[in-house]
């Protein structure tokens, strides 16, 4: 009898969808409680449009070189951490052939069945500080590539994010309708936002949307709130 053959499919892209629910959450709130608080202090829309314009600008910027830098500091700290390992297998063997066998021990083997194991990896160097490195220090090698896609996805979905509540404001002169208008896109923003992130993340759509529309709408009426005390 022919047999289906099984097929896994694995979620690989938590590090982009992370990166997106940064850029996007602070892209939508913070260029909304910027236009909101404005709204009260100035009536000239065109003014409001500049100002949330040049914030984006520099959100995104700043936002994008924070993630760079982050990512860069992973992939450097990754790269000591394998250095030292690959030192410590020639320094000293035996103490490192005894953290093997603590990790195998960890998942129940006994010494007899962890010995032949720990004598395979000590043959194959380069195999044995890679299992070091994932299994004794809970490191995953990091895609050079990485830092650099990491600050474009979060600027990107800044830019993205920052634009929605701005629209209202480039496309009415009512400072007042815009801005309730520019509420109600930005939490719909959020729900929708959500519901894709937990789509992809395999977490229930709905919850991830509510848990997203709830936390990015506190942070907004949060920020608005402060700005229009300070305005």
């Amino acid at each position: 009898m022919p047999m289906t053959p099984h097929i896994e499919q694995h979620f690989t892209a938590s590090d982009s969808v992370r990166d997106m629910v940064i850029g996007m959450s602070d892209g939508l709130t913070v260029p909304f409680a910027l236009a909101a608080g404005l709204t009260g202090a100035i009536s000239a829309t065109g003014l409001i449009v500049t100002a949330g314009l040049a914030e984006i600008a520099a959100g995104s910027i700043a936002m994008g070189l924070g993630g760079y830098l982050a990512t860069r500091s992973d992939i450097e700290h990754y790269a000591s951490e394998k250095r030292r390992e690959e030192r410590e297998i020639v320094e000293k063997p035996e103490a490192e052939c005894a953290e093997v066998a603590e990790v195998f021990r960890g998942y129940g083997l006994s010494s007899e069945e962890v010995a032949p194991l720990v004598e395979a990896l000590r043959s194959r160097p380069e195999a044995w500080v890679d299992f070091m490195m994932r299994f004794e220090l809970g490191l995953e090698e990091i895609d050079p590539k990485r830092a650099r896609n990491s600050a474009l996805t979060i600027a990107g979905a800044y830019i993205a994010g920052g634009l929605i509540p701005l629209l209202p404001y480039m496309l009415l002169k009512s400072t007042t309708v815009a801005l309730l208008l520019s509420a109600g896109m930005t939490l719909a923003a959020l729900f929708a936002f959500g519901f894709a992130k937990g789509h992809f993340t395999g977490a229930p759509p709905l919850r991830s949307a509510l848990q997203t529309s709830l936390i990015g709408g506190v942070a907004a009426a949060a920020a608005f709130a402060i700005a229009r005390a300070i305005s």
